[in-house]
């Protein structure tokens, strides 16, 4: 069984930044791709950032481009999500989620509800205050 543990959500002002980490582990397969989705309240789920563990393709939705960056480390199997230039907007519990085995493009993660991950992280909470 996939397990995922995330770490470093928290409170910042607008500006500011955050490192958000996600450890998995009892993958099966090697290729995996990994990432980020987000829910505001009063708001549907919506992909963020991900990325794959064969070829380090990674995807970021347009309203993070140029502020959020994704990276991992495949001996870890941790995945990382720099937010930077924080805004109010980007308030919402961020999951870290899994897909395993036969990995799509990640750009299909990205604009997916997330319906197609194997594993998913409890959440942590970004609060950006202005």
């Amino acid at each position: 069984e996939v397990q995922l543990v995330e770490s470093g959500g928290g409170s910042v002002q607008a500006g500011g930044s955050l490192r958000l980490s996600c450890a998995a582990s009892g993958f099966t397969f090697d290729d995996y791709a990994m990432g980020w989705y987000r829910q505001a309240p009063g708001k549907e789920r919506e992909g963020v950032a991900f990325i794959s563990s064969s070829d380090g393709s990674a995807y970021l939705a347009d309203a993070v481009k140029g502020r959020f960056s994704i990276s991992n480390d495949n001996a870890k199997k941790t995945v990382y999500l720099q937010m930077n230039s924080l805004r109010p907007e980007d308030t919402a519990v961020y999951y870290c989620a899994a897909d395993s085995g036969f990995v799509l493009p990640v750009e299909f993660y990205g604009q997916s509800s997330g319906s197609n991950m194997d594993a998913w992280g409890k959440g942590t909470l970004v609060t950006v205050v202005s």
